[in-house]
């Protein structure tokens, strides 16, 4: 719903997102030739909402990700049972926390690894919901990681114009979660936020360029 000029959302609980998430029916790629990654949207309680963890990547050379903001996650080895396995164990490396006693709320749909086809792997993600996250540690691939409050992603001032490259002149739905120029959520994050925002009935403000 609208007002004041932007999207006002009621505060959302895990109640809402289990109750959500469980009447969803994820649409799945099948991989076939293609590789498959997996990310974990985990979610924490903060005074009565909700936050999200987010991480920043750290910056490597031939990394397509380098230095995004982005959910914990990578690449499905031959060693994961399943893509679920994998984002769990990606988590556990790249930030130090165990989901093994986490509530598991379900999956969002398979979006492929790159906007515009054709696109060589599928990107798997699955939400999950921690009482007691503790501290967090980081690994050698993340710069950065942080809880940020699920509702404040509605928020119209924090929704801008980004480049995926300066130099190319094309501009992507963005979300400033910290830092400008460094910690805008978009691409490949910001495309699963918006999937799981509309499975939760409360959608991401329209994104139209220069507004």
């Amino acid at each position: 719903m609208c007002g004041g000029g932007g999207y006002v959302w009621g505060v959302l609980g895990v109640d809402d997102v289990r109750r959500a998430l469980l009447e969803h029916e994820p649409s799945l790629l099948e991989a076939g030739l293609q590789q498959r990654a997996a990310v974990a949207i985990v979610l924490t309680d903060n005074a009565g909402s909700l936050d999200l963890l987010l991480i920043e990547r750290a910056r490597r050379a031939g990394d397509p990700w380098s230095g995004h903001i982005a959910f914990p996650g990578g690449r499905v080895d031959a060693a994961d049972a399943t893509a679920r396995a994998a984002a769990e164990r990606e988590t556990l490396e790249e930030v130090g926390l165990s989901l093994a006693e986490s509530e598991f709320l379900g999956r969002l749909d398979d979006l492929p690894g790159r906007p515009l086809p054709p696109s060589d792997f599928a990107v798997s993600a699955f939400v999950f919901y921690t009482s007691n996250p503790g501290a967090l540690a980081l690994n050698h691939e993340v710069q950065d990681a942080f809880w940020f409050p699920l509702d404040s992603l509605s928020d119209r001032e924090r929704h801008i114009d980004h480049p995926a490259k300066v130099e190319s002149g094309r501009l992507f739905p963005g979300i400033l979660v910290g830092e400008p120029g460094r910690h805008v959520v978009w691409g490949l994050t910001y495309r699963f936020l918006d999937r799981f925002l509309k499975i939760l009935g409360q959608p991401l403000p329209e994104w139209t360029p220069g507004s």
